[in-house]
């Protein structure tokens, strides 16, 4: 899904009016250094050579590239995202994200302090369950994204007035482990917590434009 993004962005670009959108509207690229807190609630418990111990909440650095695609439709865009964990020896399997974002609060409701917007997620990343039938599995996966616009005062030629500061819920629906699993040597004695919370430094890269 990624690679088609970028095949597909010329395409969208020139598809642009010279007075609006032709439905789907030029495409920007923005990098994402993320801060994700997992396990955040209800951590389950897990089984390991008769030890029971609840699983520990973990702090991942990921590095996520996305793009977004704006759209006609009031308040709604696509997203595209490819998410890396370069500081990781074992967990550092590149994910696909593709999302369809719904605006709650829009900078124009808060004089371009502040949004808010609730995203759809088919998450695709690697097998979490026994069974999965594959190395990689699709996930479903809800957002609720709220950023500070920190720069929005700075003028709009600059590039850092795009730039925010954004904290993320995350509730992943599918694919994680189920009370009964075992996987490793680990028997999950409750479900897996869908929970994480992921702190955001949104950079915008470049406006995809033909």
């Amino acid at each position: 899904m990624g690679a088609a993004v970028w095949l597909l962005a010329p395409g969208l670009a020139a598809a642009q009016e010279s007075d609006g959108c032709a439905l789907l509207c030029v495409p920007e690229m923005k990098i994402e250094p993320t801060l994700t807190f997992e396990n955040l609630v209800g951590a389950a418990r897990i089984e390991s050579a008769g030890v029971v111990a609840e699983a520990e909440r973990e702090t991942l650095f990921e590095l996520v590239f996305a793009v977004e695609v704006p759209t006609e439709i009031p308040r709604v865009s696509l997203t595209f995202e490819a998410i890396f964990a370069p500081l990781e020896d074992t967990d550092n399997a590149p994910e696909l994200e593709s999302e369809l974002n719904f605006d709650l609060v829009d900078t124009d409701d808060t004089g371009g302090w502040l949004s808010s917007h609730l995203d759809i997620i088919d998450k695709f990343s690697p097998a979490e369950t026994p069974g999965a039938g594959g190395e990689y599995t699709h996930k479903l996966n809800f957002e609720l994204d709220t950023a500070i616009h920190v720069f929005s005062r700075l003028p709009d030629d600059r590039w850092l007035h795009d730039a925010e500061l954004e904290a993320s819920i995350d509730y992943v629906a599918t694919g994680l482990p189920a009370a009964g699993d075992l996987i490793g040597g680990e028997l999950f004695l409750d479900d897996a917590s869908p929970w994480s919370l992921s702190l955001v430094f949104v950079l915008p890269f470049a406006p995809l434009k033909p």
